[in-house]
């Protein structure tokens, strides 16, 4: 689809954007009480680069598409619409209706002023950056009615489209964005720019953005987290699941235990709580409110909640029922103003291991497949309907476009907005990066297989075939890779063992094995001087830190250097070789939380860096080039949003930060609700852009949450199926 410039008379809200973009810096204006938000210089290492992995992400290619809701037949395949361009990942739309208040503001963006064929408000991460879009269609006909079915050859073949981000984008502070709705002139959405100061505790908030003049006000107070707000029909009362003040994350990765509470929209005043335990409300009047929860039963369900019209709002004064039936996941739950007939539902119906959108309909308590009809292999994600409730909006990978997806090409690095100068930041589509010591080449695992590539995607190799984890150069002989060996998240006794790779020998790959007891050797790092291998093994019963010869292994010398009940791990030697930092558990032995230490190689000055609140994980830590930071992943600012809203991702509160060895000036890098990891920094500032992989074709494959395949009474019919994938839309 082509751009169209803006008319004149668009101009002036063009304008208006960008001054939204230059105004919408909330570190100036709502740091909150501790606000750390977006200082400059630190960080360590000068120019320097750090990729670093997300599960799953590199697949995403999600676009935002629709279906007509007409009851008098199932939907085809001709009837799906794309509404967004293929550019990035598009997901979490929402259908503005043009009241008064939005026309003068949104129909701005029209080259002849009248209303668009389709228009969607959605978020999306282009320009390495989470940002929230509008986008106004036209199909060259005049318009047309909100609900009216169209072809999607009628839609793809080129038509205009109005595009202008609205926040989130160009210089503006960085955060994560998130479903957007607009009531009147005012965007209503999630933001993670304010970092609230307290370890563990999520920096989601809701925000209401002018968009005419950019003035931005915080809805949710300061000590609650508020995720997947929705606004009433009228635009009075806003909804959201929220831990309310006081409340921390309590560690949960499937259903998050918040509440749900409305306030005014307009100042977030009078709020209240309406329900214990229930996430995506979702309003069909300003009185009633859909939402959903995982029941006592083990089933997902959406319910229904009635508030009272007039008098105190409180969880004694509303009526709620369940509306879906056991028997089914159902969840997400969206509607449209005034609709009593039915909502839209994501599901997972047993026997299917992918995620669909249906229609339930209230009258006759019975669902409607919808997208099973168009893409039954591929999962789709939080409907939305129109507000004349003709069409039901959704997200799912776009697949190949029958060769027309040409704008977003599979990335091997995939270049994010970094907050901090002179440094660039990268997804790689791989786990457990490495730059090597000239910074030229990286080095990966696939698990299975290691794989080196030299920085611009060219020059693809798999080094070792077998099951690897973690990988790091030696600093001293050129083209030499150390690896682990084995299964992953195993016990002590398992067999896992470092071995070296000399990736050069383009006769015969040299691999030798460097540890002999087999007992759970991992996460081998060398010293800067290329002698000793730093590495983790179980072989006394528990997981400690272990000092072997680099080039004969432990039959070379071998020297322990932690010892106790509990797990020392994911160790990094710094570069100036005076300090290894690592992970442990060592607080809270046999308990899933780590925190970073630093401890000299001698085996003195053992000292802890962070810890990421209680009970709390901080992991791979990994030294900057200057050795005066270093970069880790931390569950520090929780969850961002709803895990049931997202595909599978083991630990979605996974972001980057970055610290430096004294414990100070600490630095969230990424902001999202995937899971972020195994970072590497690396000794060359790499240009800040994206690189492609050479011919490497359309690809999306990825799983669903997995705990959505357990299904109570095991009425799944059989084991639960974690490997289903999205095929491409297919």
């Amino acid at each position: 689809m082509k751009i169209t410039t803006l008319p004149p008379l668009a101009l002036c809200f063009l304008l208006s954007v960008h001054v939204l973009s230059a105004r919408f810096h909330p570190s100036a204006e709502h740091d909150g009480p501790n606000g750390r938000v977006g200082s400059d210089g630190g960080g360590g290492g000068g120019s320097s680069s750090i990729i670093f992995a997300t599960l799953g992400r590199s697949d995403y290619a999600f676009d935002i598409f629709a279906l007509p809701t007409r009851p008098d037949r199932s939907p085809k395949p001709a009837d799906e619409l794309k509404l967004t361009d293929g550019n990035s990942v598009n997901f979490n739309g929402h259908f503005p209706s043009l009241s008064p208040a939005a026309s003068s503001s949104l129909l701005a963006l029209s080259p002849d002023q009248t209303p668009p064929s389709l228009h969607v408000i959605y978020v999306t991460e282009r320009n390495g950056s989470s940002s929230i879009y509008y986008d106004a269609v036209y199909d060259g006909d005049g318009g047309g009615a909100e609900g009216s079915p169209r072809r999607r050859s009628a839609l793809e073949a080129a038509p205009p489209r109005v595009q202008v981000p609205l926040v989130g984008s160009g210089t503006s502070v960085i955060s994560m964005k998130d479903r957007p709705s607009l009531s009147g002139e005012n965007l209503i959405y999630v933001s993670t720019h304010e970092d609230t100061g307290v370890p563990r505790t999520s920096w989601a908030a809701v925000y209401s953005t002018d968009v005419r003049t950019g003035s931005t006000r915080r809805l949710t107070p300061y000590g609650a987290a508020d995720y997947s707000p929705a606004v009433s029909p009228s635009g009075a009362w806003t909804a959201v699941a929220s831990y309310g003040a006081g409340a921390a994350w309590g560690g949960e990765v499937e259903e998050l235990a918040t509440d749900v509470y409305v306030f005014l929209t307009r100042d977030g005043s009078q709020r209240a709580k309406v329900v214990e335990h229930g996430g995506w409300p979702c309003w069909v009047d300003d009185t009633t409110l859909f939402f959903h929860r995982r029941g006592d039963d083990g089933w997902w369900s959406v319910y229904k909640v009635t508030l009272p019209s007039r008098g105190p709002i409180s969880t004694e004064s509303v009526v709620t029922e369940r509306v879906t039936p056991p028997g089914v996941h159902a969840f997400t739950p969206a509607t449209s103003p005034g609709n009593k007939e039915f909502i839209a539902v994501a599901t997972r119906q047993p026997g299917s291991s992918y995620r669909h959108i249906e229609l339930f309909d209230l009258v006759k308590n019975e669902f409607r497949e919808l997208t099973q009809h168009v893409s039954p292999k591929a999962h789709h994600f939080n409907p939305f309907i129109s507000p004349d409730s003709g069409r039901v909006g959704y997200h799912r990978c776009r697949g190949d476009d029958n060769g027309r997806d040409t704008q977003s090409p599979h990335l091997l690095l995939e270049n994010l907005q970094s907050p901090v100068p002179g440094l660039s930041l990268f997804r790689i589509d791989g786990s457990f990066p490495s730059f090597s010591p000239a910074g030229d080449r990286i080095a990966y695992v696939n698990m299975p297989g290691v794989y080196v590539v030299d920085r611009d995607g060219s020059n693809q190799r798999e080094v070792y075939s077998g099951m690897a984890f973690s990988s790091s150069w030696d600093p001293v002989r050129r083209g030499v890779i150390y690896t682990s060996t084995g299964p992953t998240f195993a016990t002590e006794s398992t067999e896992v063992d470092v071995i070296s790779i000399n990736v050069d020998d383009v006769d015969k790959l040299g691999v030798k094995r460097l540890t002999t007891s087999g007992k759970n050797n991992a996460f081998p790092a060398p010293s800067p001087d290329g002698k000793w291998i730093v590495f983790r093994s179980g072989r006394s019963g528990h997981k400690n830190l272990y000092i072997m010869d680099a080039v004969k292994g432990e039959e070379g010398g071998l020297y322990r250097l932690t010892d106790g009940p509990w797990s020392d791990t994911m160790c990094n030697w710094s570069p100036d070789g005076e300090w290894i930092a690592f992970a442990s558990n060592r607080e809270d032995p046999g308990s899933g939380s780590f925190s970073l230490y630093l401890i000299h190689p001698n085996g003195t000055g053992l000292r802890k860096l962070i810890q990421s609140g209680s009970l709390g994980r901080a992991n791979h830590p990994y030294f900057s080039p200057d050795g005066k930071s270093i970069v880790f992943t931390s569950d520090y600012a929780a969850v961002s949003a709803e895990p049931i809203s997202n595909s599978h991702h083991y630990q979605p509160y996974g972001e980057i930060f970055t610290i430096k060895l004294d414990g100070s000036d600490l630095k969230r890098l990424t902001h999202n609700s995937y899971e972020d990891g195994t970072p590497a920094w690396g000794p060359t500032f790499i240009k800040p852009a994206d690189v492609e992989w050479p011919s490497y074709g359309s690809r999306c494959s990825f799983e669903d949450c997995h705990w959505l395949s357990r299904m109570p009474n095991n009425s799944f019919g059989g084991a639960p199926n974690y490997s289903a994938k999205a095929q491409c839309g297919a």
